[in-house]
């Protein structure tokens, strides 16, 4: 149980490192026009306000993750995400926070809102119900935001292979949630070699589809 559960936090450190970079990306694109003297109160009191939503919001999953299914069903969600991670990747985010301290907050804090909701359901579902793994997982999140965020982004753009460990990781915690729900845990439980042969179909699967999505928008227009 001890090794689980540090495996369970080593994968949400793991989801908030390589999701921090969506974060990062909010709070530059929010406070870019604010005056270098109050940059800084914008970035902690943003980011501030959101953890405490996304605290409120995990917790919220975690005991909605309980429902028959639901955990599942959030397993299918995050092998999506962690697909459309690999695909869309190089896509800008549009935000604007304007010239004002409390417009800039504004804007992080509901862009984390709406782009959160995929870090909610992976921290939510690595941690099986264990709050205590929330929070740790949670409060890990705000110094990768804050100071890794810059060498997270420029890792990401030196080393694209890093993105494809990203969504590895959240394709793992995908087979796992799918693994601990209660419904169908005795199918993966009884018989080992199909709980393994299904997270390595899923993860390849997951890489192999975002590969080929990425060579398909890669590839120049013949017409």
């Amino acid at each position: 149980m001890e090794l689980d559960w540090f495996i369970s936090l080593g994968t949400i450190i793991g989801v908030d490192i390589i999701l921090g970079g969506d974060n990062a990306i909010v709070v530059a694109l929010a406070c870019r026009y604010l005056n270098p003297s109050i940059r800084n109160k914008a970035i902690i009191l943003g980011i501030t306000l959101a953890l405490v939503i996304r605290m409120f919001l995990t917790v919220v999953a975690v005991e909605l993750l309980e429902i028959p299914f639901l955990l599942a069903i959030g397993g299918a969600l995050l092998i999506y995400i962690a697909y459309s991670l690999l695909a869309s990747h190089q896509e800008e985010t549009a935000i604007d926070g304007g010239t004002n301290v409390w417009t800039a907050i504004k804007a992080i804090v509901i862009a984390d809102f709406v782009m959160g909701f995929d870090n909610v359901i992976a921290v939510a579902g690595a941690a099986h119900g264990d709050t205590t793994l929330v929070m740790i997982g949670l409060i890990f999140s705000v110094p990768i935001i804050i100071w890794g965020s810059k060498i997270i982004l420029k890792a990401f753009d030196r080393f694209p292979i890093i993105i494809y460990v990203g969504a590895g990781i959240l394709a793992f915690t995908a087979t796992r949630m799918i693994k601990h729900e209660q419904m169908l845990s005795p199918l993966f439980i009884h018989h080992p070699s199909f709980s393994i042969a299904f997270q390595l179909i899923v993860i390849i699967g997951v890489l192999l589809v975002g590969w080929l999505s990425n060579q398909r928008l890669q590839r120049p227009n013949l017409h």
